[in-house]
């Protein structure tokens, strides 16, 4: 599988502050990445470090295995890292048109990127017209006129209405089932669990998870339990091989496994111990659980 970018150990310091610290992990053609974390955990930054608008301070990236120049890497790519800028007295295929000048790039699939982000019907509508999602289509479409490898945007969904949320997800999916790699930064699990196939969450720009975004869900969850001797099954439990901790909340354990075990062999095992129990559930830990569990502050 191609690698379309690779960061070691890149970072970023604006003074005395580490916006992004360290960060190592690869983006392969194909998948849909997303980088998740907090507002000001340093998304935006790397995206600007690679995209060579912001200075790195240390570590390094390479675009494609290296074998192009950073400036012939980013004729190859398609970005949104700011608020989309247009012309507002002119019409949406002539504000596609000067992307084109600009770019360098021919003007022949101006209608084929309007239609793929639903707005070829609305060509002629000056861009002042157009609501605040479909002013970010209109910027995916600019994104899109050199039909780039890897489609980067900084938080396409920000300010949207549900309507316009929902637009620009079934978008961004639609360009990757056509074999576009996209990287996008956002700070809502939602929109990563719904759209990307990988993620990289970052807190303080430390990276703290890089993988599937399914491998991160397959804990082997977690048994809910009471009885009338809680210590004698917290001792149990903190005993027992198959579980990683366990925490006592309001008259009941929460006891999180770190391989499998299925409810009715704990309660055996339990009621063996002549303990018996007045409240067994096992469930999975959520994606949400997760996230929180592992960007919450240290």
């Amino acid at each position: 599988m191609q690698t379309i970018l690779t960061l070691n150990n890149l970072t970023k310091r604006f003074g005395a502050l580490t916006a992004v610290d360290n960060l190592t992990f690869t983006i392969q053609k194909g998948n849909v990445y997303g980088i998740l974390g907090p507002n000001g955990s340093g998304k935006s930054t790397t995206l600007g470090m690679v995209l060579n608008v912001v200075n790195k301070s240390g570590g390094d990236y390479q675009w494609f295995d290296g074998t192009m120049d950073t400036h012939e890497a980013l004729k190859k790519v398609g970005a949104i890292i700011e608020r989309p800028n247009f012309y507002p007295y002119m019409t949406a295929k002539q504000n596609l048109n000067l992307v084109c000048k600009i770019k360098g790039v021919t003007n022949e699939k101006i209608e084929e990127k309007l239609d793929v982000v639903g707005l070829l019907d609305r060509k002629d509508s000056k861009f002042k017209t157009f609501s605040l999602g479909m002013k970010q289509r209109l910027a995916i479409a600019s994104a899109l006129l050199n039909d780039p490898e890897i489609l980067i945007l900084d938080e396409p969904t920000n300010g949207l209405d549900p309507q316009g949320i929902h637009q620009i997800r079934e978008i961004i999916k639609n360009i990757a089932a056509n074999g576009t790699t996209i990287l996008l930064a956002s700070h809502l699990l939602d929109e990563v669990e719904k759209v990307c196939s990988h993620v990289v969450i970052i807190r303080k720009g430390k990276m703290l998870y890089a993988g599937r975004v399914d491998e991160m869900n397959a804990s082997h969850g977690f048994f809910e339990l009471k009885c009338n001797d809680l210590a004698l099954l917290k001792t149990t439990l903190e005993h027992h091989e198959a579980f990683d901790r366990v925490n006592d909340q309001n008259g009941m354990l929460t006891a999180f496994l770190n391989q499998p075990l299925e409810a009715s062999d704990l309660n055996h095992l339990l009621h063996q111990k002549g303990i018996l129990l007045s409240h067994l559930v096992k469930r999975k830990e959520s994606l949400e659980e997760q996230f929180l569990e592992l960007t919450k502050q240290s």
